[in-house]
């Protein structure tokens, strides 16, 4: 399987502050770029566990004792690193959204580049997909998606039109929902607005905002103190949630303060936001968006 260079790819492993024996964790594996590295930086007795639901990812297995691949999805870290006998571990990352292979193989549905069947799956097991959501979801959850995921002001509209379209013929394929959608499409940012279209659905199909929650969470949980969190996001949804529980340890609101003002934290913030340089934006396109944000655990 052909995967793209992986994005921030030092800054983050660096991110880690790897010790050599220590247990670190990639979550979101795809061509195991990041895991190769941290590898890399290991001693014979460290012990890397990487997560990756997409079934496509297992080719990619490295060869290495000190490494287990767990094909599943990672709102499970605390439950299956318990199962291999992990309770406590020295970094995380995270680097999210969809890869570069999901993007480049057409009948997976995630790009606006092809035409395929509404898919948009990140794993093959899952009973949702984008057909059933532009299908089957009424009106009022297709505007709360585009709305909530895509962040588009004119999302009533937009899900008005899908209700109206699929009752002449279902909407089976991408190039239907661009045709169905056209009106919404100005030419001079057609690609952007079709971008969050898709957005919005593939988040609601794989119930990702949900899933960062659950999985931020945990990583409090099963880090150790001193231990890091290095996670790169690509939209601002992804990345209001984590630099929120960075600085708060919630996700909305302000954490309660004492009489005298303060807040306890869980994380402190290591370093400032870090952003691809030209160069890398060059050779990686996907790099374009990358926001990659680090925590340690106090």
């Amino acid at each position: 399987m052909e995967y793209h260079n992986p994005v921030l790819l030092h800054p983050t492993v660096d991110g880690l502050n790897i010790k050599p024996d220590g247990i670190y964790v990639d979550v979101t594996f795809g061509g195991g770029g990041h895991s190769k590295e941290i590898l890399k930086r290991l001693g014979p007795n460290g012990k890397l566990f990487a997560f990756d639901q997409d079934e496509d990812a297992l080719a990619n297995a490295l060869p290495d004792e000190r490494f287990t691949l767990i094909n599943e999805n990672f709102r499970f870290i605390k439950r299956f690193l318990r199962f291999h006998g992990v309770k406590g571990v020295d970094g995380i990352l995270a680097d999210l959204g969809v890869s570069s292979h999901q993007f480049d193989v057409p009948e997976r549905g995630f790009s606006t580049r092809f035409d395929a069947e509404l898919d948009m799956r990140m794993s093959q097991k899952n009973d949702l997909n984008a057909y059933r959501v532009v299908n089957e979801y009424d009106e009022q959850d297709l505007r709360r998606v585009f709305y909530d995921y895509g962040e588009l002001k004119n999302a009533p509209a937009i899900a008005r039109t899908i209700v109206e379209a699929r009752e002449m013929e279902p909407i089976k394929n991408t190039e239907q929902l661009k045709f169905v959608l056209g009106r919404f499409l100005p030419a001079h940012k057609s690609h952007k607005i079709l971008a969050q279209m898709y957005q919005a659905i593939r988040i609601e199909v794989n119930q990702e905002m949900d899933v960062l929650k659950e999985f931020i969470e945990q990583s409090l949980e099963i880090l150790n103190p001193g231990g890091r969190f290095s996670v790169i996001s690509y939209h601002s949804l992804e990345d209001r949630l984590v630099k929120r529980f960075i600085k708060n340890g919630m996700f909305e609101g302000e954490p309660e303060r004492d009489f005298y003002g303060n807040f306890s934290v869980p994380f402190k913030t290591i370093g400032k936001l870090i952003v691809p340089d030209d160069a890398e934006i060059k050779v990686n396109n996907r790099a374009r968006s990358a926001k990659l944000r680090i925590a340690e655990k106090i």
